[in-house]
């Protein structure tokens, strides 16, 4: 018992340490964005190749979460899909081409987001050719070293939509990661139900591909700076740190809205969103709740990297019952979520840029 402490103990000493480090790179990268300077972190791996940082020597399955446990009542939903749908070009034989660098070559910093003069759709699928069906894509020239699932909550906001496709597959491609987008929709006009919508989408992308995370994003939000990697977090990853309707301030410490990024495995550890946050709030702050119980802890980038544009949209009706059901969150976390979700799925459409999940969400007893 006390060896298996100690163990646990280094392990999380180490873990902290990378992060400490990570964090440090990150700061060095943000402050030297326009210079050419020695970095910090210089060091050799077992062929003498020099990396910048540190995490870079860490083979791509360090970020999965495997050690971590569910309990009895855990859905069978992350357990590997018996059927992928294939993805086209990776029919390619790509084990010979090397891993892509943990940080991509050919970012600039400044992500000059374009809201004004955005082309319609069908411009739009003539102008991202490398992307497969389903809004897919996977870098040509190395091997992506994360598999992330973009999920985007959405109901009757074409011209966001529209602005948040341009801009997020120009941004995407320059972190050399492999992602597919999904948009799913809610059929209606009744209360909008963000959470779970995520929660749908989490269940949908994962039946059609071996995807390591989840980055649950909304259509408003457009990043400013492509150093802002979209990948997969040791800890949970809050994104979207300073955006501009804020002044670009942090609101308050435990929010974990906007953007976020989270592992299948910390996903399933917190049994997914509440399905119960009918209209504007609450369901982000449940999720803090839920990541706090698990003794998750929520990441953040630098304020000067997680940036972000938010699109001008009308106010939405507040959710009477958030606080409440806020308060009882802890006591709902084994069996409101992932493992009581239940829509209808009227149509799946794999568009050029994107795939389309149209849902019938019914409303759930607590």
């Amino acid at each position: 018992m006390g060896r298996s402490y100690l163990t646990v103990r280094v392990l999380v000493l180490t873990v902290s340490c990378l992060v400490v480090l990570e964090y440090m790179s990150l700061l060095q990268s943000a402050e030297n964005a326009d210079k050419i300077r020695p970095s910090i972190f210089c060091l050799l791996d077992e062929h003498g190749a020099k990396h910048t940082n540190i995490l870079q020597l860490f083979p791509r399955d360090f970020y999965s979460t495997d050690l971590l446990t569910m309990d009895n009542n855990s859905s069978n939903l992350f357990l590997p899909p018996k059927e992928i749908v294939p993805i086209h070009h990776i029919a390619v034989n790509r084990s010979n081409l090397p891993e892509c660098p943990m940080i991509p070559p050919n970012l600039q910093g400044k992500f000059n987001v374009e809201t004004d003069e955005v082309p319609d759709f069908s411009d739009l699928e003539t102008m991202f050719p490398l992307l497969d069906s389903g809004g897919r894509y996977s870098p040509r020239d190395c091997r992506a070293r994360h598999r992330v699932a973009i999920i985007v909550p959405y109901r009757d906001r074409a011209d966001h939509l529209k602005a948040f496709l341009f801009n997020i597959h120009r941004f995407l491609q320059r972190q050399q990661s492999e992602y597919g987008i999904f948009v799913v929709e809610q059929s209606g006009k009744g209360p909008f139900n963000r959470a779970m919508l995520m929660n749908v989408g989490a269940a949908e992308a994962i039946k059609q591909y071996d995807y390591q995370c989840f980055i649950f994003h909304d259509v408003d939000l457009m990043p400013e700076d492509d150093r802002n990697l979209y990948t997969c977090p040791i800890q949970p990853r809050h994104m979207s740190v300073s955006i501009d309707k804020f002044q670009y301030r942090l609101p308050y410490d435990e929010i974990f809205g906007g953007v976020s990024a989270m592992t299948v495995d910390q996903f399933r550890l917190v049994n997914g969103f509440s399905n119960l946050f009918w209209g504007w709030g609450g369901e982000d702050d449940d999720m803090a709740n839920r990541l706090r119980l698990k003794k998750l802890f929520i990441s953040r980038y630098p304020a000067n990297i997680a940036r972000y544009k938010m699109l001008k949209h009308g106010a939405e009706k507040a959710n009477p019952e958030r606080f409440k059901y806020l308060y009882s969150g802890a006591k709902r976390i084994s069996k409101d979520g992932y493992n009581s979700l239940k829509y209808r799925k009227i149509e799946l459409e794999l568009k050029r840029l994107y795939t389309w999940i149209l849902v019938e969400l019914p409303k759930l007893k607590p």
